[in-house]
Parts: C-alpha cells; sequence; structure tokens
C-alpha cells in the first residue's frame, strides 16, 4: 500500500499545491484507489510516476468544488485513452446527478461502466483482500471520511515440510494454507499454522477531509498505521476554523493521538500561509508535533509506503 499526495491545497490551487486528491497504489493487483478529484488531478497524474489506466475505484469525501471538479475530465480522458475497464465511484448523495449532468451539458461518453455508489455509514467496499469503511465527518455540507483495511495474510506455506510429512498435494494444501487444521485420510491431525511462517498483519489507512474536529474521525481512524487529515488552519486561527467546519493542526493531532493512530500526515492547507506571512506552514507543524510528534506534513506528489507492523 502506497499513498501519493496529487493535491494538498484547500479551496484553490497555488503555484506548488493542487487541490485535493490522493491516489492509493495496490501494487500486487495493478490498481489505483483514488480518493477526491480535484481540477487538474488528471494533470498531477501526468507529472507523477502513476497511470490513469490502473484507476479501478474514486472515493469522494464531499461535492464541494475543489474535491470534485477534476471528476468529469479525469473520467472522459481515461475513456479517449481506451484503457479503463471499470471505475467504481462512490460518495455522497447528490454524486450522481452532478455527474450525469457533467455528461449530458459536455456531450460526454464513458467508453467503459462507470458505476456511482450513494454510500452511508458502514461498510461500502469488501472483497478477499480488503474492506473500506465509510463515516460522517462534521462539515458545511454532507461529509464522509474513509478507512481502508487491509486484511490480514497467512505466512509463507512450507510445501517441503508438507511433503517431507507425507501430505497428499490439491484441496488440502489450500487449507492448509489458510491456517485451517484438517484431518488426512490416515487419521491424522494437521494444523496449518504449524506450516505457516509468521503472519503479515494488514494495514489500516484513514482520509478524513473536509471537517472540523469531531468524533467520527477518531472513530475511522482508531489504530491506523497512517491517518491523513486535513489541516487548513493554524491553531492560532482556531476561531476561523470553528466558523468554517474546518480542521487547526492542533484539531487534526488530537484526532490521532484519541485514535492511537501510528502516523498522522496533515494536508489540505489554507494558502494563506505562504512564505513570507506571519504564519507558515512550519508553524502548523510544530503545533502538530507538540500534540502528536509522529506528524508530517504533505506535499503534493510526495510518495509514502504504508508500512507493515510487527506482531
Amino acid at each position: 500500500m502506497q499513498i501519493t499526495f496529487l493535491g494538498t491545497s484547500s479551496g484553490v490551487p497555488t503555484r506548488s499545491r493542487n487541490v485535493s486528491s490522493l491516489a492509493l497504489r495496490l501494487p500486487q493487483r495493478a490498481e489505483i484507489w483514488l480518493f477526491d478529484c480535484g481540477e487538474g488531478t488528471q494533470h498531477q497524474f501526468l507529472r507523477s510516476d502513476l497511470k490513469v489506466s490502473q484507476i479501478s475505484r474514486i472515493f469522494i469525501t464531499h461535492l464541494h468544488g475543489d474535491h470534485i471538479f477534476g471528476l468529469t475530465g479525469l473520467l472522459a480522458s481515461c475513456g479517449l485513452a481506451g484503457n479503463a475497464k471499470r471505475i467504481d465511484i462512490y460518495g455522497p448523495a447528490g454524486l450522481s446527478d452532478y455527474l450525469q449532468a457533467c455528461v449530458r451539458y459536455s456531450q460526454t461518453h464513458f467508453s467503459y461502466p462507470v458505476k456511482v455508489h450513494t454510500i452511508q455509514p458502514g461498510m461500502i467496499f469488501e472483497d478477499e483482500e480488503y474492506q473500506v469503511v465509510c463515516g460522517y465527518l462534521k462539515h458545511r455540507v454532507t461529509a464522509f471520511g474513509y478507512r481502508i483495511i487491509e486484511k490480514d495474510k497467512p505466512g509463507r506455506f512450507d510445501v517441503e515440510k508438507a511433503k517431507k510429512l507425507g501430505i497428499p498435494p490439491g484441496p488440502i494444501y489450500a487449507q492448509l494454507k489458510q491456517g485451517q487444521t484438517v484431518t488426512l485420510a490416515d487419521g491424522r491431525t494437521i494444523r496449518g499454522t504449524e506450516l505457516c511462517g509468521v503472519p503479515q498483519i494488514g494495514r489500516k489507512f484513514v482520509y478524513c477531509t473536509d471537517t472540523v474536529f469531531c468524533e467520527g474521525a477518531v472513530e475511522l481512524a482508531q489504530d491506523a498505521d497512517v491517518l491523513v487529515h486535513e489541516a487548513t488552519f493554524s491553531h492560532q486561527d482556531a476561531e476561523m476554523a470553528f466558523q468554517r467546519l474546518h480542521s487547526t493542526s492542533t484539531m487534526a493531532a488530537q484526532v490521532a493521538l484519541a485514535a492511537g493512530a501510528k502516523q498522522l500526515m496533515m494536508t489540505h492547507f489554507s494558502p494563506r500561509y505562504a512564505p513570507g506571512n506571519s504564519i507558515i506552514l512550519d508553524d502548523l507543524l510544530t503545533e502538530a508535533r507538540a500534540i502528536f510528534p509522529n506528524t508530517d506534513m504533505a506535499y503534493d506528489f510526495l510518495t509514502h509506503e504504508i508500512p507493515r507492523r510487527p506482531l
């Protein structure tokens, strides 16, 4: 699991930061899951090592323009390139209507299936490797955060040891690889855990923006390996943050601390903290680290490998 920040500004782009978008790359299945799609996201793909042809799922947090204005253009380009197979899009009520209106009035036609899923809090996707859960955040419009859970994997199966025990190849191997206990035809009971190496603990990635501090974000971020959380404002501008229902750097840190997250990566910064101003982004980082030391500040095209945790 690898994340790449494609846009880390709030509201409007700047010379160095585009508006919101983040790519979660799943190399083992050659897929990219995209979180938010602000204007210019497809241009950010062109400037990165990522391939739009690998996008299979898009998760939209809310319907503000800096999170969705790039969606139609990206989908259209995927179709023109002729390499998209199917894209599933998840988001709040109104997303389907928005996309249909864009397609209708721009005379855009997708050459591949696009499915929009209107979400509610809870599990919205699951397969043999991953679960995706969403929950409400607290913003001026309906907004969701997302929690991606990688399922635990059994350790490497020792085929040679199985052969020495006289276990016949076939369906039994598949059961043992999953750590199950099986009874052989000769009456012996074999525990799959004794033939497998150390299991791999699944990772947890959480994406929360836009929101003021709320218990919903804390719940989503429980025990996360990496929490990406908006930090639009400095702590010194907390009153403005409460008025606009955005987070300060300290609110993001408080969410990470309360949730027991392993790492916090802040994003969605107001352009007001540009170099030369009385408060700059380094000040936001200092504020957050005073509460949650393992905090980093995202920037466009930053790529981060989500580490596996030891047993």
